[in-house]
C-alpha cells in the first residue's frame, strides 16, 4: 500500500500522517493477544511504569515473536515508510508503548531523532516512525499530542537531563541489577525533554494536536516532530506498536558505550514486504462444539 502525492505532501507539510483502519478488528485481536505473554516475560526488554509493577513499554518484541516480526514487514507499513524515507528501510527499533488504564504515566514533550543522533550515532534523521494503534485513540486515555510542523525546526539539542532518580532507579535496579543509563530514554522522566518556555513558543508559532484514532490505524510521524503524551486516569488502556525505519543508507556510526542491540538493531538488512493478509495465519481456529 503506497501513499498518494497529497498523503505525502500532508507528511511533508505537517510532519506526520493518520491512516486510518489499515488493520481489521480480527488482525488487532491477534497482536493483542500477544501482549499478555510478552508483558508476563521477566526480561531486560520491558520497562515498568514508577510503581513497579505496571509495564510501560516493551522493547525488540519483533526479534522472538513471529505476529509483531510480521508487523515490521506488513506492506500497509513498509511500502509508505520506504516512500517517505526515500529508499529501502531496515528495522532499526521496534517497541510496544502501553498506556494501561489508570496508571499509564506521561511521556513528556520530545523529538526522538535526538536520541538516536546523540546515543546511537545515526547520521541523519532520514528515518519515520509507525505506530499502529493496537486501542482506540481518544480524548480519555493519554492520546498522543503532536505540534503539527515542529519538525521543520529540525533537531532540537538540549542538554540531558540528570538520570532518573528514586522509586523509578529502584525498581529497575531490582530488574536489571545496576540501573543502565539508557533507562533515562524511556521513563517518565526523559533524559532529552524539552521546557515549557520552548513548548509554549513551539505551539504559539505551530499549534497543538491530539491523536485521536480507531484500533487497526497506523500514524506515520517525523523522527523531529515534537510530542508528548499525558497520564492515563481513564479505565480504557491503550496500546501501541511502534516500529522506527531507517535507511539502509543511514546506518548508526560507531559510538563509545552502544545500547542494548533489542535497542538498536545491529540487523541492517533491507525488509521485503510481506503479503497484504499476511497476518491472518495467526489466527487462532475456532473450537467446534458438537
Amino acid at each position: 500500500m503506497y501513499l498518494t502525492k497529497e498523503q505525502l505532501e500532508t507528511y511533508k507539510s505537517q510532519g506526520f500522517i493518520l491512516l486510518e483502519k489499515c488493520f481489521s478488528s480480527a488482525e488487532v485481536e491477534i497482536m493483542k493477544a500477544e501482549l499478555s505473554v510478552l508483558s508476563a516475560e521477566k526480561s531486560p526488554k520491558k520497562i515498568l511504569e514508577k510503581d513497579g509493577k505496571t509495564v510501560r513499554s516493551l522493547h525488540g518484541s519483533h526479534t522472538n515473536n513471529d505476529v509483531f516480526n510480521c508487523l515490521t514487514r506488513h506492506p500497509f507499513i513498509v511500502e509508505p515508510a520506504m516512500q517517505i524515507v526515500g529508499t529501502q528501510v531496515y528495522v532499526y527499533q521496534f517497541k510496544i508503548n502501553i498506556k494501561a488504564a489508570f496508571s499509564g504515566d506521561i511521556w513528556k514533550w520530545h523529538q526522538d531523532y535526538i536520541y538516536w543522533r546523540k546515543e546511537d550515532g545515526m547520521p541523519k534523521p532520514q528515518v519515520v516512525n509507525a505506530m499502529c494503534l493496537l486501542d482506540d485513540m481518544n480524548e480519555f486515555n493519554g492520546p498522543l499530542f503532536v505540534i503539527p510542523g515542529s519538525h521543520k525546526e529540525e533537531m532540537i539539542d538540549v542538554m540531558a537531563h540528570s538520570s532518573i532518580v528514586g522509586t523509578a532507579a529502584t525498581t529497575t535496579s531490582n530488574i536489571y541489577g545496576d540501573t543502565p543509563t539508557w533507562i533515562s530514554s524511556f521513563s517518565a522522566n526523559l533524559k532529552y525533554s524539552l521546557n515549557q518556555n520552548l513548548i509554549t513558543d513551539l505551539v504559539s508559532n505551530y499549534g497543538i494536536t491530539s491523536i485521536k484514532g480507531a484500533a487497526g490505524s497506523v500514524l506515520f510521524f517525523d523522527s523531529n516532530i515534537v510530542h508528548a503524551s499525558t497520564n492515563n486516569i481513564s479505565p480504557f488502556g491503550r496500546s501501541t506498536a511502534i516500529i522506527t525505519y531507517n535507511s539502509i543508507e543511514n546506518i548508526p556510526l560507531s559510538v563509545i558505550n552502544p545500547r542494548p542491540d533489542f535497542l538498536v538493531s545491529q540487523n541492517y538488512q533491507a525488509v521485503t514486504p510481506l503479503v497484504s493478509d499476511a497476518l491472518s495465519q495467526f489466527s487462532r481456529a475456532i473450537p467446534v462444539l458438537y
